[in-house]
């Protein structure tokens, strides 16, 4: 292995954090939206909608496996992973455009164009988040330094997911002129140019450190059944397959809880009464005495409700997330993993009990969710490089990207299911997106579906984690271990060269 165990830049970690804020700002409106754009944009109905998030998404959960192994594989001057960085970032904006257009088809032409380009995007994704991924296992040989790696990449995550769940519909309505459709599509554009430069910051500054030997030569059985006898790997992939299908069910079934649940008298007195509105107000009214255009703000209250709600929980996540390295430190990444799951999912499930109107529990509830949520953001990817690094000490041989298959087969396993279940709920409760009010079956399953469906996963998640071996004694181990092994594998290449 080579030894270069030099300490990560501010730049880099910066450069490489960008790299995901471009990404999410995909892959979060696929997890927030991708249901009501279906549905109430696109006009396809929800049964429909919910097959195509499933199928689709499976489809790209399962080319993860395929695309490990061959970024494991690929050999440039640029190092194995970085390049995929730079080759995918122009394909995935122009698909990702293509997903959120709306072209003027009958029914069954919307729903075959909307699985082919919901197919290309979670392929694309793959081919470019994956690599992505794996690339933070192998820039640095320090698990501090990946604690600290992981920090700055998931404070760009949650800016993306600011960015998506409490300024898109704003965005929308500027840049389509009311028009949910032209906004959408340009809402995206927008985004694409954003991620192609964003992507290529993230190449350029960025440097692969952990290179195997050119003679350490596996095969892709040896790889398969190194993954295979990981225990940690398969309690990982269980894991991130739970944890993603919360994270879609209840970040999509929102909107649908803010429109149809919550009562919109108390939404809008909760919005003037904690001086939110007399805040935009005043924003336009800076911004027209200076001549410019006012910000245009959704007007009506479950919409300004909704982004208001994700923004207090997207800023609590960041000051969890600011918690994070500190605790892993101490405590051990499983262990702090675990406790913060665990509490922030009662956050989740309290909402079954909350009446229409109390607004302050929901807002509350969400916060300190949030708070909670933010601490094991950064531990989850982490600790796929732990896993990575177990399989190395164990086995003597690294394939990082087909570790990182774990976490991103698992992402669309759960992304699948889970906005699959976001359409696939309404549908089997009734939901009519023709209709003024819903049924009252329909507003019970989506109460049910933020609460008590939400929270289910990830409860199971945290039982997963105590069968998890890799805890803080068992990371020193490896840490050092590897490092003595990489040292020894160095000074064996320079006596070899001297000789």
């Amino acid at each position: 292995m080579n030894t270069d165990t030099q300490r990560l830049t501010v730049i880099e970690k910066v450069g490489y954090s960008l790299g995901d804020l471009a990404a999410n700002l995909i892959f979060q409106t696929l997890m927030t939206f991708l249901a009501f754009f279906y549905t109430d944009v696109f006009g396809i109905p929800a049964g429909p909608a919910s097959t195509i998030i499933f199928v689709g998404g499976m489809i790209g959960a399962f080319f993860n496996p395929i695309m490990g192994m061959i970024a494991d594989r690929t050999n440039t001057r640029w190092g194995k992973f970085r390049p995929w960085i730079l080759w995918t970032s122009v394909p995935f904006g122009i698909v990702a455009l293509l997903a959120f257009s709306t072209p003027g088809f009958d029914e069954q032409g919307k729903i075959l164009y909307a699985f082919i380009t919901y197919v290309l995007l979670v392929l694309i994704y793959s081919a470019n988040n994956l690599p992505y991924s794996a690339l933070s296992g192998v820039l640095t040989g320090s698990m501090s330094d990946r604690n600290s790696l992981s920090s700055y990449r998931f404070v760009a995550v949650m800016v993306a997911q600011f960015i998506i769940q409490v300024l898109l519909l704003p965005l929308v309505l500027i840049l389509g002129d009311g028009d949910k459709a032209a906004g959408f599509r340009n809402t995206m554009m927008l985004f694409s140019i954003v991620g192609v430069v964003f992507f290529l910051i993230t190449f350029f500054t960025t440097r692969e450190r952990i290179v195997p030997e050119p003679e350490q030569k596996s095969t892709v059985l040896q790889d398969l059944g190194d993954l295979v006898s990981n225990r940690s790997w398969w309690l990982l992939l269980g894991l991130t397959v739970l944890v993603f299908i919360t994270l879609a069910l209840k970040g999509g079934t929102y909107i649908y809880y803010f429109e149809n649940y919550l009562d919109e008298a108390a939404i809008a007195a909760f919005l003037d009464n904690s001086g939110f509105n007399s805040f935009i107000a005043g924003l336009n009214g800076v911004l027209t005495s200076i001549g410019l255009t006012e910000f245009r703000w959704p007007e009506d209250a479950p919409t300004s409700g909704f982004s208001v709600f994700n923004a207090g929980g997207i800023i609590m996540m960041i000051v969890g997330i600011g918690f994070s390295r500190k605790l892993a430190d101490r405590f051990g990444k499983r262990n702090v993993f675990s406790a913060a799951l665990f509490v922030s999912t009662l956050f989740i499930l309290v909402f079954w009990w909350f009446p229409p109107d109390a607004m302050g529990l929901v807002f509350g509830a969400q916060v300190l969710h949030g708070f909670f949520y933010g601490i094991t953001i950064p531990l989850l990817w982490a600790m796929i490089a732990d896993v990575a690094d177990f399989s190395e000490w164990k086995h003597h041989r690294r394939a990082t990207a087909i570790v990182f298959s774990a976490m991103i087969c698992g992402l669309k396993v759960g992304l699948a299911v889970g906005g699959s279940l976001v359409a696939g709920i309404l549908a089997h409760y009734g939901y009519d997106a023709a209709l003024a009010s819903q049924s009252a079956e329909t507003v019970s399953g989506i109460q049910m579906a933020v609460s008590v469906y939400a929270s289910l996963p990830f409860f199971i998640g945290v039982g997963l984690m105590c069968f998890y071996q890799i805890n803080k004694a068992m990371e020193s181990r490896i840490e050092q271990d590897l490092a003595q092994r990489r040292l020894t594998t160095g000074a064996a290449d320079v006596t070899e060269t001297a000789g």
